[in-house]
Parts: C-alpha cells; sequence; structure tokens
C-alpha cells in the first residue's frame, strides 16, 4: 500500500470504536437542529418550489422518500454481506484478517458493509438540519475511508498475493455491475445476516414512517426498537 495512504488509515483505537465514533458523526449531526438550523429536506424543498409555495410538502415529502430508499438500501447491502460475513465478525471490535470472504456482495465490491454505512448518511442526512447534513454527508465517507485502509492493511499482511489478485479484480466502494470473481463455496446465513442488522432496518422502518405521517414518535419508536435489539445482540455476543 502506498505511503500516502497508509498514513491515513486509522488506528487500532479507531478501528475498536468505529460504531461509536461512526454514531457520533450521526448524533452530531442531528444535535445540530439546537443552533436554530431547518431541516435538510424542507429547505431543499423550499429552494425547489419556491419558499412561499404550496407544493414544499410534498416536494420535501419526495426527498424524504429517496432519503428512505437509500437507508432500505443501504440495510439490504448490509443484510446480504452480513449473511455471508456473519454478524460475529462484523460487530466485533477486533480486525479479523484470517479469512477472505469473496462470495455475495463481495463478488462486486470489496467494502459492501462500508457501502451501506454510506448510503444510511446520504439517506439519514435528509432529515437532519442542513449543516447536519453536511457534517454527516462528509464526515462519514471520511471515517469509512479511513477504517477501509486499515482492513486493507491487515488483509494484505494476512492473505498476501490472494488478496492482491481480489484486490486488483473487485472495485473498493463502487460496485461493479457484474461480478468480477467466480462463485465460491460459502453459503448465507439469511436470517444472521437481516437480524445483525436490526437497527439498519430499525432506521430504514423508523424514516419510512415519518416520511408518510411526519410525526416523530414513530421515528423514535421504532428506530429506537431496532437499537434496542442491537443492544441485546451486544450483549449475548459479548456473553459468548
Amino acid at each position: 500500500m502506498p505511503k500516502r495512504l497508509s498514513d491515513f488509515r486509522a488506528t487500532d483505537f479507531e478501528f475498536r470504536a468505529r460504531f461509536w465514533i461512526i454514531g457520533g458523526v450521526f448524533w452530531l449531526g442531528f444535535a445540530l437542529y439546537a443552533a436554530g438550523d431547518i431541516n435538510s429536506s424542507l429547505s431543499v424543498a423550499r429552494w425547489l418550489a419556491g419558499a412561499g409555495s404550496p407544493q414544499v410538502s410534498s416536494y420535501s415529502r419526495v426527498i424524504l422518500g429517496l432519503g428512505t430508499a437509500l437507508a432500505a438500501a443501504a440495510a439490504l447491502i448490509r443484510s446480504w454481506a452480513e449473511a455471508y460475513l456473519h454478524s460475529s465478525v462484523v460487530h466485533d471490535a477486533k480486525m479479523h484478517s484470517d479469512q477472505l470472504t469473496a462470495d455475495g456482495p463481495y463478488r462486486y465490491v470489496r467494502n459492501p458493509l462500508y457501502l451501506g454505512t454510506v448510503l444510511l448518511a446520504l439517506g439519514l442526512g435528509t432529515m437532519a438540519s442542513r449543516l447536519g447534513f453536511a457534517i454527516v454527508v462528509a464526515g462519514i465517507p471520511v471515517i469509512v475511508y479511513r477504517l477501509i485502509l486499515r482492513e486493507e492493511a491487515g488483509l494484505l499482511a494476512s492473505q498476501g498475493e490472494r488478496y492482491r489478485e481480489y484486490f486488483r479484480a473487485v472495485p473498493r466502494l463502487i460496485p461493479a455491475l457484474h461480478p468480477r470473481v467466480p462463485f465460491g463455496e460459502a453459503r448465507p446465513d439469511w436470517v444472521d445476516g437481516f437480524t445483525g442488522e436490526a437497527f439498519m432496518w430499525g432506521i430504514a422502518f423508523g424514516m419510512a414512517a415519518f416520511t408518510l405521517t411526519l410525526r416523530q414518535a414513530y421515528w423514535y419508536a421504532i428506530a429506537g426498537a431496532g437499537f434496542a435489539v442491537y443492544a441485546v445482540q451486544a450483549v449475548r455476543r459479548s456473553a459468548r
């Protein structure tokens, strides 16, 4: 890996605390509502329809709907990836570079889990304030890129030429239209994949409920339930 990239990769601490760091960026994005800023989707709707137009509300819902679709796509991609990689690996604080997964979505993109995180930033950002949207959409890709460089370094060190061949064949973060490597022998565990991403589905369904009703209570209840499930799963993983 070129030295200029290795200097930019995440530290061991950042990798271990990646869930909390990424969550912290999202939290900051939404906390900026306290500064009196307005919702980003509403701001764009006013710009498109005109500040006094009766269509502002409809435009805002369309933008929120697009954000919901991105959040759902993020949950689906991450669930697909986790079905092949296993939740105990995905959500572990430690780096697992002792094996290379090249099945399922990993045939199209090397980092489908991080791709899902970036899509979530774009989707969930539509519910944040204008400044919050800018921080989430700019901050999450930087964190993700640093984490990717960290994982790539570990895989290159442990897998050697095997990973270099995969590295050259499959794109890092923008998926290929066609699979770049042949089928392997891995079989997906769909139950583990979807339950392991319960918090992502909670966000997606919560956004859908908010878009349809514009009631924040539904958003907090559904997204909160997803995170509650994640917390229970984290305790169970720690116990094991």
